[in-house]
């Protein structure tokens, strides 16, 4: 469910393009033809020196979104500045400028009472929803901007509650809050795989449109027999690591499921590579983002390799629950205005200027 440290993403090389390699040389602010051998982590370390591809995955979302591990040769690929901007003439926070300006001018009041949207989030998940960035991160600034577009003209209210499991298990179904900022995305169309908390999800809880898509990979130890399986079923036997609260529907439509392989749930990711170093686990299943940042904060990177083979694009949505009449309205409105945000432009706008706010802060 959660991610963290779009920083120093020094473990990114693994998403084939048309196998593993090397990219050729190439420059930020420019377009890249793809080549055979190239991989993404490759392309973002010859473009920036490092092999965080994030902004190079926002940047190209709907190319690489459909065929994350496979990119054919001759798929051209926007290189956004070092800065994030997608050209060198253009300016972060622009667009959003211009659309916030257009929406007052265009506000009209009813005189008719709405309660406010009431938001909630869990503070610490970096830059996603995080206080020490503008608007409380990626999501919580998205969200926010999006519920002022679309036409919609109602007043919301964020509210920080860090007991993240309480979200779906309390607050949502007691109506306390309207919206959960940032779950997974959940395949319900194979409900007879799930697990009863992730059928609970799927019957129980209504997720908006993709908010914000990020990267799933495998980590292991070199020696570990599972760390280079190269599909899914080469899992079944392992211990698998994901944080408690997590989602795990995407490995449990895999057939990676109790007692196909043994779950390890610690806290949060620094708990799973702690796990994989003391042998408690032979593989971590998380977000590549999060497990960058714990294998770093653990000094780890030597000993911790990324499989080359296996990676998912995962969505990151709303949550409401189906009871909430309100909170229903609220992911409609919610879904308008992060369809106008990605046709004017703003959604990549905000996204890139908070993501480069976010490297701003040590770590």
């Amino acid at each position: 469910m959660w991610s963290t440290a779009i920083t120093r993403m020094t473990l990114l090389a693994s998403v084939t393009v048309g196998g593993i390699g090397t990219a050729l040389a190439q420059e930020a602010c420019t377009t890249y033809s793809v080549q055979e051998g190239d991989t993404l982590g490759a392309i973002a370390n010859a473009a920036y020196g490092t092999y965080d591809y994030q902004q190079i995955f926002n940047a190209n979302r709907d190319i690489i979104a459909a065929s994350p591990s496979a990119l054919a040769p001759g798929t051209q690929l926007i290189l956004p500045c070092l800065d994030g901007r997608l050209r060198p003439d253009a300016e972060l926070n622009a667009i959003t400028e211009r659309e916030t300006r257009r929406f007052e001018e265009n506000r009209t009041t009813t005189g008719e009472y709405a309660p406010p949207i009431r938001l909630v989030a869990g503070d610490g998940w970096f830059p996603f929803t995080d206080t020490r960035l503008k608007d409380g991160g990626v999501l919580t600034r998205l969200g926010l901007v999006a519920f002022t577009r679309g036409g919609n003209d109602r007043d919301t209210r964020l509210h920080w509650v860090d007991d993240w499991g309480s979200h779906l298990d309390v607050l949502l179904p007691s109506h306390a809050f309207d919206l959960s900022i940032g779950w997974d995305g959940i395949d319900c169309s194979k409900l007879d795989l799930l697990s009863a908390d992730m059928v609970r999800r799927c019957t129980e809880v209504v997720l908006s449109d993709p908010v914000y898509e990020v990267v799933y990979g495998l980590y292991s130890l070199p020696e570990n027999p599972f760390g280079e399986v190269r599909s899914f079923d080469g899992l079944v036997g392992a211990r698998l690591c994901r944080p408690e609260g997590w989602a795990t529907a995407d490995l449990e439509v895999e057939g990676l499921a109790p007692p196909a392989v043994t779950y390890v749930q610690p806290k949060d990711a620094d708990g799973c590579v702690k796990a994989l170093i003391e042998g408690e686990a032979d593989v971590m299943s998380i977000e590549v983002e999060s497990a960058v940042d714990s294998i770093e904060r653990a000094d780890v990177v030597e000993q911790v390799v990324q499989n080359p083979y296996l990676i998912k694009i995962a969505s990151l949505h709303f949550a409401t629950h189906a009871t909430n009449k309100r909170g229903l309205e609220a992911v409609e409105m919610l879904n308008r205005g992060l369809a106008e945000m990605r046709e004017t432009g703003e959604w990549y706008d905000i996204v890139a200027s908070t993501l480069a706010e976010a490297n701003s802060i040590p770590q």
